[in-house]
């Protein structure tokens, strides 16, 4: 690693919100973010940090009790986490780390923060019924080999169902007007 490369990665006094935490901590699912003392055995346990270089569950928690607010939320691999729940199982402290970080997937979705992919499935949801959108060729394909044709979603119900819910609805109109 270079010198600026150093320089670049030091975070600053002025990034860090010490009531960070403390929000977090009022939240359903964030109560026990304090009493991470960071041994590291979600992320030794956790599949998804098997296969990745960047998810460090460890290392969210971490950020999130220095306040580093803006860098947790606009971090990608904030939304690597499967939800399986080996973290939390796992952790000596009883730490809810996978409901620490639907917490905060949850505030960065509140500031527009959600991954472009995760905009386009909400929206898909709201269209067909389905996370993502049966290519043509596919329905085809189906029809050449004398399989029957794919069930259709029930958008209507899906939307009634998710009437009210601001944070997918605010992905689906951004997506919509994208």
């Amino acid at each position: 690693m270079t010198q600026a490369e150093i320089v670049q990665k030091r975070v600053k006094a002025s990034e860090m919100n010490p009531s960070f935490k403390y929000e977090i901590a009022q939240m359903h699912g964030g109560e026990k973010l304090m009493r991470c003392f960071q041994c590291g055995t979600c992320t030794s346990d956790c599949p998804v940090a098997k296969f990745s270089d960047t998810y460090r569950p460890r290392q969210i928690i971490r950020m999130t009790q220095l306040g580093m607010k803006d860098k947790v939320l606009n971090s990608d691999t904030l939304w690597l986490c499967a939800s399986c729940f080996t973290c939390t199982d796992r952790c000596p402290q009883d730490v809810e780390v996978a409901n620490v970080i639907r917490v905060l997937r949850n505030m960065a979705a509140e500031r527009g923060l959600m991954p472009q992919v995760f905009k386009e499935e909400a929206a898909s949801i709201l269209d067909t019924g389905y996370a993502y959108r049966i290519p043509e060729l596919r329905v085809k394909k189906r029809e050449t080999l004398g399989l029957p044709p794919l069930p259709k979603g029930n958008p209507e119900s899906v939307r009634k169902s998710l009437k009210g819910i601001s944070l997918f609805e605010q992905a689906c109109t951004k997506e919509k007007v994208a």
